[in-house]
This record gives C-alpha cells, structure tokens and sequence, in this order.
C-alpha cells in the first residue's frame, strides 16, 4: 500500500465517504497525502471528518478494504474516467465553491473539460415548446463561439438544451445528481447513451449512489461552477431552477434570462430574474456581446 498514489488513496477515500472537499479539509491539513489515515486512532478520524468514533472506524476498515481493490481498472472497464481535485483536467472554476467536489467521474469525452468556454442553459422540467424554439436562436451563436452548453440532463429545459446542442453539432455537458450506473429520470436514457460517446456525464457521486433528493440541489452548484454565464428560459416564479441562480450570483456569474408570455406562469421566473438585474437575451449574440471581455482574454 505504500507504493500507492494521491490519487488512487483520494479515490478508495472518496469511494467510501462521497463529500465535498471541504468536509475533508482538516484531514488534509493533517494528512496531505493521506499516508497516515490507515494507521490513524478512530477517535482522531472522527474529530478531523467531524463523524462519531464508530463511523470513524467503519470507515477506515472500508477504506483499508478498498485500498485493495483495483477501482481504477474497474472504473476503466465502465468507460469511466475519475478527475480527483488535483487532476489536470479538474476545472479549476469548482475550486472557488465553498464546496468543491472531490472527484468528478466522468464518461464520454473528458477532454470537453479544458474548454473553459461554458454557459448553462437551464429552466423548468415542464419547459414548453417555447424553449425549443428559443434555443433555436440562443444555442448556434454560442456553438459558433465554441461555447459548450452545460445543464443537469433533467427533464424540460435541460434535456432540450443539450438535444438542441447534439442538434447544432456543438458540445455539452450533463451534470448528474447520481452515480454513473444510474440514471434520473429513465425517459433521457437514450439521450445520456448518446452523450456518453461524443459529449460528456459528470458526476461527484461514485458510481453506486442511486438518485436522492437532496443531490440534485447539490449537482446544481457544479452546474453554476462550472459555468461562465448562465440562461434561464422558462421557469416558475418558485423553482429549483432559481437554486442554480443562487449559486451563480454567489459566485459571480452573469445572469441571463428569456423574456415571454406574461400570462405563461413559466415566463414569471425569467421575468422576475430580469427585474432583480438579470440580462434579458432573445439570440446568443447578446450572450456573446456581454462575454466579450471574457472571451478576449481567452
């Protein structure tokens, strides 16, 4: 065991106990290269991940178990690619999150990932076909400017924007609320075989965790970290949606959002987006326009 890498220890870590990076800072700080958590008091483990004593030590016989297993090769059987937090390849966007994500497993083309041009295109999981013929004029301009569309792969709005991404030949990105041998909701399964070939799946959750409900608030912060901007088509005035705001505003992103109907109950989000600053868009040149800084610099 002594021959093993950061990287292998962080994810047999990770396998075991899958929480954000900042639960394991005090380890880290002690431990950086996770050399002595194997030989670690129970009662220390405990105070470092701030679990009781008897968690503490079923996790390090977990982790000394799974120290054993050959995760790597298993996870290169599933086509699957693990990103821990010190990898090359791990956006360093997700760093500035209070709580940044260990690892992102990954499937499909990682190399998506060194592209920092990313703008979240999200809104309602009813979304309507008002938001299909919106990204007809939204998702080409930021394709032309090889942007990649990042969204959660839910129902609605996610799934159209990256049908409408896959459409225009461009590159997206769904984040998952779940492991990678799950898939939420069953109706995108399709959609995700197709992603998992020439886009890319990420997920922080190993690839066991089922779907819960309290991941997909959590998957959308990665949604937001990732993202240079993001765009809200169609939303309620109360929506899951306006936690991805949340989270891009705490993070300094800019906000977008499509104008509609003022009788639609989905047109409220977006609307009531704009009155509080939102930039209000109807074509992705207006995106381009707002990011022209940020895409100089690049």
């Amino acid at each position: 065991m002594s021959n093993l890498t950061f990287s292998e220890r962080i994810l047999a870590l990770h396998y075991v106990f899958p929480v954000p990076l900042n639960r394991l800072s005090s380890l880290l700080q002690r431990d950086p290269n996770l050399e002595r958590i194997r030989h670690a008091e129970a009662s220390e483990l405990a105070i470092l991940l701030n679990i009781s004593v008897d968690k503490a030590q079923k996790l390090q016989n977990n982790y000394l178990k799974t120290l054993e297993t050959p995760l790597q090769q298993a996870y290169k059987a599933h086509k699957i690619i693990p990103i821990p937090f010190n990898h090359p390849l791990y956006p360093t966007r997700l760093l500035a999150l209070y709580d940044p994500p260990v690892v992102l497993y990954t499937k499909g083309d990682s190399a998506i990932l060194e592209n920092k041009r990313k703008i979240a295109i999200i809104g309602a999981r009813n979304a309507t076909t008002y938001t299909d013929t919106v990204l007809n004029f939204i998702v080409p301009p930021l394709i032309e400017h090889e942007f990649v569309i990042v969204s959660g792969l839910a129902k609605g709005a996610d799934r159209k924007a990256h049908e409408a991404t896959i459409r225009f030949s461009g590159k997206t990105v769904g984040v998952l609320g779940h492991g990678l041998f799950h898939l939420y909701p069953k109706e995108n399964k399709k959609l995700a075989e197709q992603m998992e070939i020439n886009q890319l799946l990420i997920s922080e959750y190993p690839p066991y965790v089922k779907p819960q409900k309290w991941h997909f608030p959590m998957r959308n912060r990665i949604i937001s970290g990732l993202s240079t901007g993001i765009v809200v088509t169609e939303a309620a005035e109360k929506s899951g949606t306006l936690s991805t705001i949340d989270h891009g505003l705490e993070n300094g992103k800019t906000i977008f959002a499509v104008p509609g109907d003022i009788t639609n109950p989905l047109s409220k989000g977006p609307h009531k987006l704009i009155a509080e600053g939102a930039k209000p868009i109807w074509n992705g040149y207006q995106i381009i326009e707002e990011l022209e800084d940020f895409l100089h610099s690049k």
